[in-house]
């Protein structure tokens, strides 16, 4: 196991959360952002496949075929789109539930985060849109939270980070889309 480095890695993701988040005016949020990795049922089994270049969670599925740790970390922290989830009565289905603009901006701060964690000197602004296109994220969130979100990662794309946080910072002022 790969206790330190593991240890190490959460530690350099949450100083870059940190920061993002009080350029983002939430500054509570990057404070208290994903404190459950410390939690021992995520810790112990991120740091048995943490590898340093990329998440942990992505091994553990590949061996087990789910992830215990991300079950346990998105059904807790409110900046994960999947914690926003519910049943919808008259589809009889699971649907996206609309995010609170305060955990946009924290999800679009996590996710530069853990970029710059993993890529290091090789992190680009142009990679969460990369990202997010890539892997269709707004197909599995709601409408409106992946539009606002895909604006955040436009804007850091085309203007850099201090506009990017400007108009993050302006969204969760007005505290709605």
């Amino acid at each position: 196991m790969h206790i330190f480095r593991h240890f190490a890695m959460i530690v350099k993701h949450k100083h870059y959360v940190f920061i993002h988040c009080c350029r983002a005016g939430i500054p509570w949020r990057g404070l208290w952002h994903d404190m459950s990795k410390f939690n021992p049922v995520e810790f112990f089994t991120s740091a048995k496949f943490y590898t340093g270049k990329g998440s942990p969670i992505r091994l553990e599925r590949k061996e087990r075929g789910f992830s215990n740790v991300w079950m346990h970390h998105s059904k807790r922290n409110k900046h994960h789109y999947e914690y926003w989830t519910d049943y919808d009565v008259a589809n009889e289905n699971i649907v996206p539930v609309k995010m609170p603009v305060v955990y946009v901006a924290e999800m679009f701060c996590d996710m530069i985060a853990a970029n710059k964690a993993y890529k290091r000197k090789d992190h680009k602004d142009s990679d969460g849109i990369e990202y997010f296109r890539k892997n269709r994220l707004a197909e599995r969130m709601h409408p409106d939270t992946a539009k606002l979100l895909e604006s955040f990662f436009i804007c850091l794309a085309e203007h850099g980070e201090a506009e990017a946080f400007c108009m993050v910072k302006a969204a969760v002022r007005k505290k709605d889309y």
